[in-house]
């Protein structure tokens, strides 16, 4: 799949201050340590687009990025491990709720998560919040290059086992090899209406 065109748009913290307009969109969601940023340069094939970092919690607001001039991606603050005060936390959990449960445009939540841990509490909570506002799921785990075989195919089992039978597919995925891409392209395209021109 190439991408012809991707910009970051702007950051927000509030409803009225998200892009306007009608283009079908994904966010992208996970711990603060998962690879978000990474999961969308790769998508993406921009290096740099969104901004990586050693240190965890780094996007404390949604970013937004057009995409072909077709969607948008929107980047949600991480959750888990950040050090940040209490107060913070919730302006986190504000700022994600509100425009999960309001944002019209959005078809698809991304959550991603890493391979060698599997979901972890808050991420399986998450995901039930989710499904009660019947908000489709695209799983992902990444990281998959940091195992051997036998440790993927493990993980991956032990991954799918914490999901409801058929509820989910899991798509393993590489930012460093960009395993995963092309698949995780594919579904986003049936959620969001939309072809990506090659």
């Amino acid at each position: 799949m190439k991408v012809k065109d991707a910009r970051f748009v702007k950051s927000a913290s509030r409803l009225s201050q998200y892009p306007v307009g009608a283009f079908p969109e994904a966010a992208f969601c996970g711990r603060s340590n998962v690879g978000k940023s990474s999961v969308i340069n790769c998508l993406l094939q921009r290096r740099n687009l969104a901004r990586t970092s050693s240190t965890p919690g780094r996007t404390r607001l949604l970013n937004f990025y057009l995409v072909n001039h077709q969607l948008y991606f929107a980047d949600l603050p991480g959750f888990g491990y950040a050090r940040v005060s209490g107060e913070m936390r919730q302006d986190w959990k504000r700022m994600v709720e509100e425009y999960l449960e309001k944002r019209a445009q959005l078809k698809a939540v991304v959550l991603i998560v890493d391979l060698r841990r599997g979901l972890m509490s808050g991420e399986l909570e998450f995901l039930a919040w989710l499904k009660a506002r019947e908000i489709k799921v695209l799983l992902v785990a990444t990281k998959s290059d940091k195992l051997k075989r036998s440790e993927r195919l493990k993980s991956g089992q032990a991954l799918e086992a914490q999901i409801e039978e058929g509820a989910l597919e899991v798509i393993e995925f590489s930012s460093v090899s960009c395993e995963g891409r092309d698949k995780l392209w594919e579904e986003l395209e049936k959620v969001l209406g939309v072809g990506i021109s090659v």
